[in-house]
């Protein structure tokens, strides 16, 4: 064991089929150069010592009396998750120090979280010789989150994070993964300055969705077509996004992986009519992957209510300052949009308008 060691995981762009990964359907998340660091040291005493560099905040674990505080969403709780989650398979945790530094804006839509807790266990792991593998830290980082913390998210985050570049996420067990080649372009995160509780609005959603299966009697989404006509309003809305979201995401790895499509496809994928798939077409895989992100951006804001006006102005002003899509990244209700150019000095130059960066696409978890 080394006695004192740097780790980081990356945050991610919640690229496509926004919403989804808690009801079992797939999603692409891409890892980015936004990075949460932490560095452990050993220490001779029963205590694990936590400091954030970001918030100027401590905490003090007493490692044979672990147990979550009452503060919602603190940093801590991020910590003392991950230990009882590792205690629960049989791994004790000796006393450490440990610090965190993140490149990562808190509460944006960019997976902090995910990233924090990912840096955390695959620390731990590589520190103690644990001997975890990349889909057991990004499984137990969703434990640590999800049953533990009692926060309403998916995988997304955890496994984005843990495996890094762009990411196929099967949010079905057996929880595959694919990683998928880099399909070109820039990309820019737009900051709208608007935090929100993710864990609020992600439950909002969840308790709609289950009653909309709950109506319509069903749990598999395959059938959900033939049952639709059970819902209304608000209900029916949310169903719709699920299957246009879902739809338009499975198109759009088509194009990633570079299989074949017709005008046909995206007529029917972006509900358009012939001439305006064939403009589309006409100007290559990049962009049409563009136009898929602001169709889920849409789809957000009017079908599952996420977005709010100033975010959709954003997106709308992005695309007429040259993105080729835009969406909101996240749980929605602020954070940020990211935004897809073809030309790098379109991505620079909106940035001299909206404050935000210039991101890559990244390794996951790292040991430095």
């Amino acid at each position: 064991m080394k006695s004192e060691k740097i780790y980081s995981a990356p945050g991610r762009l919640d690229f496509l089929n926004t919403h989804q990964d808690y009801k079992g359907l797939p999603v692409v998340g891409i890892a980015i150069n936004l990075r949460t660091f932490i560095k452990i040291k050993t220490t001779n005493d029963d205590k694990i010592i936590v400091f954030s560099e970001n918030i100027k905040e401590k905490d003090e674990i007493n490692i044979n009396n672990i147990e979550l505080i009452n503060k919602k969403e603190w940093f801590g709780n991020y910590i003392r998750a991950a230990l009882i989650t590792l205690k629960k398979i049989g791994y004790n945790i000796k006393g450490v120090r440990i610090w965190i530094n993140s490149q990562i804006p808190i509460g944006a839509g960019l997976g902090s979280s995910g990233a924090l807790l990912v840096s955390i266990i695959g620390g731990l792991n590589d520190f103690f010789n644990l001997g975890l593998n990349l889909k057991e830290i990004a499984e137990l980082s969703y434990i640590a989150e999800h049953d533990i913390m009692n926060i309403s998210c998916g995988r997304l985050d955890q496994y984005t994070s843990a495996f890094g570049n762009i990411l196929y996420i099967n949010t079905k067990p057996p929880y595959d993964v694919e990683i998928l080649k880099p399909f070109g372009g820039y990309f820019v995160v737009i900051d709208s300055k608007i935090r929100r509780k993710a864990n609020d609005i992600l439950k909002i959603r969840q308790e709609e969705i289950n009653e909309c299966l709950k109506i319509m009697g069903i749990s598999e989404w395959e059938k959900v077509p033939l049952y639709i006509e059970k819902l209304n309003g608000k209900l029916k809305n949310r169903i719709l996004y699920t299957i246009k979201a879902h739809k338009s995401t499975l198109f759009a790895l088509k194009l990633i992986k570079n299989e074949k499509y017709s005008i046909e496809d995206i007529m029917n994928v972006l509900e358009i009519d012939y001439n305006k798939a064939k403009e589309i077409f006409e100007k290559g895989k990049l962009s049409i992957i563009g136009e898929i992100m602001n169709y889920q951006h849409f789809l957000l804001s009017n079908l599952y209510e996420v977005s709010l006006p100033l975010i959709d102005n954003i997106v709308i002003d992005l695309i007429r300052n040259g993105a080729l899509g835009a969406k909101i990244s996240g749980a929605g209700l602020g954070g940020v949009v990211i935004a897809l150019f073809d030309n790098y000095n379109k991505a620079i130059n909106i940035l001299k308008k909206y404050n935000g960066w210039l991101v890559e696409v990244d390794n996951g978890f790292k040991i430095h």
